[in-house]
């Protein structure tokens, strides 16, 4: 070979450098555990804040001579819903003004649950009623811990877990009841719908369906955010067949979601022959929507200094549903809590169970969640975390000790 050819010869490339193999993709088992690490903090501050207020009921029914299970699981709704679990939809009362009060009334999920639960394991339904409370109250913070780390991070999410783990009426979080269990499945729900997970999420709005009737502001906010989607996107395009194919898991999400609260309906409606008859049923209970008047009339009739500090009650709730829409939370969470407020404030029912019934609108504690962190340190937060919890553990025990329901 010449020199010219040797000089002239193109060097030989070398080997490309072997590709590093892809990472393993973590399993839906890790993903879990990851999650449940992060909200170990959360969950931690909510079991504490209920652990005192069961002590102090404890401490309180023990010194007035009471039984410390019977009220969390044997008194008002609970034994509504175990009835159903043991016997089945068959039981009525007859009241001396002539109204009748069905179990119609109460919906299925939570019965079934204690029946199954009762077969399996040797609680009785009232133990398996508690049992399913406290593991839905621990699911409900970690859904709520999650919703509140989405939106504004991991340390608001553990101080909106605690807030609510210490909302005045938090001592229904210990009771054979439901609000545990439809604030764990609607928390999951509005989390995975920021998420854009809507099967799931409308799986999740059908036992919620089975839950409650405050469902229904569960399914608004799928409904009215899936609305305002499609109708922006439309407008920027033009053209409904793409919007409508893209947007495909979206609407089959919504469309899933009354199917729960709707098949209740239906049954009660087959059962009973007529097709309004659950609302019926609900008016019967004194539980029909009346624009507020009962509200009104409840509050004409107090002494002016009880009205005034029910009013100015009122006025921090309103205060707090302006807080969160300054706040711009995203759409499904915004309408979903105002509905709660809604639903809770214009039924003609019993008035001492309205701050119970809005209690799964735990978006309206992201202000304060928000500006509790605003505080110089740790400790201060924790501090009023503190206050909170002994004030919400008090107020738990005079009422459970009480005549009326909460």
């Amino acid at each position: 070979m010449s020199d010219h050819q040797l000089r002239t010869r193109t060097p030989a490339r070398p080997a490309p450098a072997p590709r590093p193999a892809p990472a393993p993709r973590p399993s839906g088992g890790s993903r879990a555990a990851a999650a449940f690490r992060a909200a170990a903090p959360a969950l931690a501050v909510y079991v504490a804040a209920r652990a005192l207020g069961l002590l102090a009921f404890w401490a309180a029914a023990s010194a007035a001579g009471k039984d410390p299970l019977g009220p969390l699981s044997g008194r008002w709704d609970s034994v509504w819903y175990q009835r159903i679990a043991e016997h089945g939809y068959r039981y009525t009362v007859t009241l001396p003004d002539g109204s009748v009060h069905s179990d119609l009334a109460f919906f299925p999920l939570l019965p079934a649950l204690e029946r199954a639960v009762s077969a399996v394991t040797p609680l009785t339904l009232g133990g398996a009623g508690l049992l399913i409370a406290w593991t839905a109250g621990l699911l409900a913070a970690w859904g709520i811990f999650a919703v509140g780390a989405q939106l504004h991070g991991r340390r608001t999410g553990v101080v909106l877990a605690a807030l609510w783990g210490v909302y005045p009426t938090a001592f229904v979080q210990s009771m054979a009841y439901t609000e545990t269990l439809f604030t764990a499945l609607a928390a999951w729900a509005l989390y995975v719908v920021l998420k854009g997970r809507w099967i799931v999420a409308g799986a999740l709005c059908v036992l919620a369906g089975l839950t409650r009737p405050s469902a229904a502001a569960l399914i608004a906010a799928l409904a009215i955010t899936a609305a305002v989607t499609l109708v922006r996107e439309y407008r920027d395009e033009r053209r409904a067949g793409p919007v409508l194919r893209r947007n495909a898991r979206m609407i089959a999400g919504v469309a899933l979601a009354p199917l729960g609260w709707l098949a209740y309906v239906v049954f009660v409606a087959v059962r009973e022959g007529s097709p309004v008859a659950y609302f019926d049923v609900q008016a019967q209970w004194g539980n029909n929507i009346d624009g507020g008047r009962a509200l009104a009339g409840f509050i004409a009739g107090l002494p002016w200094p009880a009205a005034l500090g029910l009013c100015a009650a009122l006025g921090l709730l309103g205060w707090l549903v302006v807080l969160c829409v300054r706040q711009r939370q995203p759409l499904p969470v915004l309408v979903y809590a105002i509905t709660i407020v809604v639903i809770s404030l214009i039924g003609a029912g019993y008035f001492g169970s309205r701050p119970r019934l809005m209690m799964p609108a735990f978006p309206l504690l992201l202000p304060p969640a928000v500006a509790l962190l605003r505080l110089r340190t740790t400790g201060r937060t924790a501090a009023v975390l503190a206050v909170l919890a002994c004030a919400s553990a008090a107020y738990g025990a005079w009422t459970l000790l009480g005549a009326g329901p909460p």
